[in-house]
């Protein structure tokens, strides 16, 4: 099947099965292509989701009538010949070719003719078409209305940047392993490498890569010398600064970025490792092995304390809870089609399910740290301040940094703030 039909697939599989880019780009017919075309798939279904918004007002102004639920798939090849011209500056006479040979690679050859009418149309009326669309809030900047309206009130003065933000293609962040390699040591063997990077200033291991490569590029990626990991997701350690021997839980481990970095600061420490995905734990495994770390890694629900935990409590507590999401948008826009308005409410129940269990197992003197990466206050500084009220034994403890702003509790970093995604960080002591 030709490249285009196989995107056209995928495509279709995340705006209507539900599925997640990083699901779609795990299936046989896509990691049997070449590289390059993975690469090119990737790209093209990246953007047409990103911009699924503005495709969508775009085709409805150039279809007659809706393209009918068996044929989705045509749909969704026209938002990819869409993209491709509007976004990629494909020329015109391959866009629409190629989109149209795609169709018949679909086993729709009857499709040909709508595919060429709709883009040839598009290309006649671009200007004008554009412009109208463009009128459309949930057109320009490509959000679902009830995401666009929480985001509004929860930042007023904000809203456009965190949109717009949220809509550009991120940088690629490192995290350099401090056990093997200082950063300027990294940053050599990149210039000798011709790698174009920068140091992150808000971070003390970060580098920063303005042009996005394979990570089998990277130098000593495989022996362990850099993980891939953005700069707000780099606080977390330095936040929870642990000691020496100290006793510290993971509590939603998976992938294990968070989990390896603290290791690597602080090579003492007795860490145990928590998620309640089996899948996703393997990650974790995957890891601790290529950075060649040691942590307890077990596989349960951390509310759920009977099914794992030993009865000795923790000096310092990790809590990356589960949420929205909304902070990493830019890096995974597929949240904007599978993240539904109801979700908020689910979320917010764990979390406070998540910081009540685990405060059972906190030491008295200790510290948790909560972090999401949702941007919404109903996730992080509501849900620290109605947790506070039940725990009169919770201090907030004051987190000073020069990235992010702080809220009534806690601290917030906004998608793009200094290169950074959306984080929310809020750091709790438990008195003696």
């Amino acid at each position: 099947m030709k490249t285009r039909a196989i995107a056209a697939r995928a495509l279709q599989r995340v705006t209507y099965q539900g599925e997640s880019l990083t699901e779609v780009f795990q299936h046989a017919t896509l990691q049997n292509l070449s590289v390059r075309d993975q690469a090119w798939v990737r790209h093209v279904c990246f953007g047409a989701v990103r911009w699924h918004g503005r495709l969508g007002a775009i085709l409805r102004e150039l279809l007659d009538k809706p393209i009918k639920a068996s044929d989705k798939d045509i749909e969704c090849l026209l938002r990819l010949g869409l993209y491709q011209i509007i976004y990629q500056r494909t020329p015109d006479h391959a866009a629409v070719s190629e989109t149209v040979e795609a169709s018949r690679a679909l086993k729709k050859a009857w499709a040909g003719s709508l595919v060429n009418g709709v883009l040839r149309r598009f290309l006649r009326e671009q200007a004008a078409v554009l412009a109208k669309v463009d009128q459309i809030e949930s057109a320009q900047y490509s959000f679902p209305t009830w995401l666009a309206d929480q985001i509004k009130h929860a930042w007023p003065q904000d809203w456009q940047a965190i949109m717009q933000a949220s809509n550009e293609h991120p940088p690629l962040s490192l995290r350099v392993n401090g056990l093997l390699v200082t950063r300027e040591q990294y940053l050599e063997r990149l210039k000798q490498q011709q790698i174009q990077a920068e140091p992150i200033a808000s971070t003390e291991f970060g580098i920063h890569l303005p042009e996005a490569l394979a990570v089998t590029e990277l130098p000593d990626f495989a022996q362990g010398s850099v993980s891939v990991q953005d700069a707000a997701a780099q606080q977390a350690a330095v936040l929870l600064a642990p000691q020496a021997t100290m006793r510290v839980l993971d509590a939603c481990a998976a992938p294990g970025g968070k989990t390896c970095h603290l290791l690597e600061r602080y090579p003492q420490i007795e860490l145990v490792a928590l998620d309640n995905s089996a899948k996703r734990i393997k990650q974790v495994y995957e890891n601790l092995t290529r950075l060649n770390l040691a942590a307890t890694v077990k596989v349960a629900d951390a509310v759920d304390l009977a099914a794992w935990w030993d009865g000795q409590t923790f000096e310092r507590i990790l809590l990356d809870a589960p949420c929205s999401a909304t902070g990493v948008i830019r890096r995974h826009p597929d949240i904007k089609l599978l993240r539904k308005k109801t979700d908020i409410a689910t979320l917010r129940q764990q979390q406070a399910a998540l910081l009540q269990a685990l405060w059972q197992v906190l030491k008295q003197g200790g510290l948790l740290l909560y972090a999401t990466c949702s941007i919404l206050p109903e996730e992080n500084n509501l849900q620290i301040e109605q947790f506070l009220k039940t725990q009169p034994d919770a201090r907030v403890k004051a987190i000073k940094a020069t990235w992010g702003r702080e809220l009534s509790v806690g601290r917030q970093i906004l998608p793009g703030e200094q290169g950074m995604d959306g984080f929310y960080y809020a750091l709790l002591e438990k008195a003696a």
